[in-house]
């Protein structure tokens, strides 16, 4: 009994190969997979801090007023030039009739100043012709005043020898004071009607005045009558682009103010992504390298795609409150800039069912063709 156990205390311990080869398998798997991911960072760029993008169109009202209609509904598909809503128009159209009025009595004063001008530049035509008249006249008379006082001068040389009667001279006499009394009366009638003429002149002056300003009045009305109509083609409020409508929180009879933003039409015709890459990752990725996008909606579905830009800024300046690090104690983080990677491949239907917000995983091929 004592030599069983003193051999079985003599043998040699079995050694646990077990334990040994998981180490080794764990250690050349760990190896294995950190040269993986060396050699794949070498020639990759990839990062998950990425989403969907896509334009979207806010509709705003161009005008205040009540909600007449809404033809939309949530997450409708919508054309462009499709009717969105409709504002309550019957007092933007009372303005237009207003204007259109306001427009008419411009026109109406425009004719009447146009007449007005018509007989003043008659009456002015008039008064000229008849001052001629006059002038004819007064040669005339001019000619008898000469005449007349000749043959008086004559007379009363002739009393004096008593060589003519009394009665041939006080006739002399009174035809040279008649010649004189009626030029003198012809030119008073010659002022008057220069005066006559000259007020006439002035009235016609300021008739086409009128006109002038008639002319200005029928403008300013009608940009009032477009002004009126644009604004009540502001009523109906139509989709800008092809896209799918957002959630509505309008409602019928609900006052809206110009340039509330109401809900929004996101155009999906044309997404992209926008990748956050870190500073460090920066330095080889250039425009034009062919990238893979994977979506979380998709996985295992692998996205043609390309670098398109690069943002002129890292993302934290764009922030409501950019860091500054010039006050307080510096702390060194290492920033992000958004790189745009647009699609490439067209005939890919899992793309058009990608949606703005969506995450999405970005690898960047850095020894694809650069441009």
């Amino acid at each position: 009994m004592a030599a069983k156990q003193k051999n079985a205390e003599g043998a040699p311990r079995k050694r646990n190969y077990g334990f040994i080869i998981v180490l080794l398998v764990l250690v050349l798997g760990g190896g294995w997979f950190g040269i993986t991911k060396y050699q794949h960072a070498q020639h990759h760029a990839e990062t998950d801090d990425a989403q969907v993008e896509a334009n979207i169109s806010p509709v705003i009202p161009r005008i205040a007023g009540y909600v007449r209609e809404v033809r939309v509904k949530d997450n409708q598909h919508v054309k462009k030039g499709d009717t969105l809503m409709i504002l309550d128009d019957r007092d933007l159209k009372l303005r237009l009739e207003q204007a259109q009025a306001a427009l008419a009595t411009a026109q109406s004063n425009l004719g009447a100043a146009r007449a007005n001008t018509s007989a003043s530049q008659a009456n002015v035509s008039t008064s000229r012709a008849s001052i001629a008249t006059i002038d004819a006249q007064i040669q005339t008379a001019d000619v008898s005043v000469w005449r007349t006082t000749q043959d008086y001068n004559r007379y009363a040389n002739l009393i004096k020898d008593h060589s003519v009667t009394q009665q041939q001279y006080e006739q002399a006499l009174a035809a040279k004071q008649t010649a004189e009394r009626q030029l003198d009366v012809l030119k008073e009638q010659k002022k008057q009607a220069s005066e006559q003429t000259s007020a006439v002149a002035s009235q016609s002056s300021a008739t086409s005045t009128q006109i002038g300003i008639a002319d200005a009045t029928i403008k300013q009305r009608e940009v009032d009558v477009d002004d009126a109509r644009l604004n009540l083609s502001y009523t109906i409020i139509t989709a800008s682009e092809d896209g799918l409508i957002s959630k509505v929180p309008v409602q019928v009879g609900q006052y809206v103010q110009a340039g509330q933003s109401l809900f929004s039409v996101v155009l999906n015709d044309d997404i992209w992504v926008i990748g956050n890459y870190k500073e460090t990752q920066f330095n080889r990725i250039r425009i034009g390298q062919k990238a893979l996008v994977e979506a979380d909606a998709f996985p295992g579905h692998e996205f043609e795609a390309r670098v398109a830009s690069f943002a002129p800024a890292t993302g934290a300046r764009f922030a409501l409150l950019p860091p500054d690090n010039a006050s307080g104690n510096f702390v060194k983080v290492v920033q992000r800039l958004p790189i745009k990677v647009e699609f490439t491949s067209k005939t890919d239907t899992l793309a058009r069912q990608l949606r703005p917000g969506m995450n999405v995983n970005v690898d960047i091929l850095l020894d694809s063709g650069n441009q």
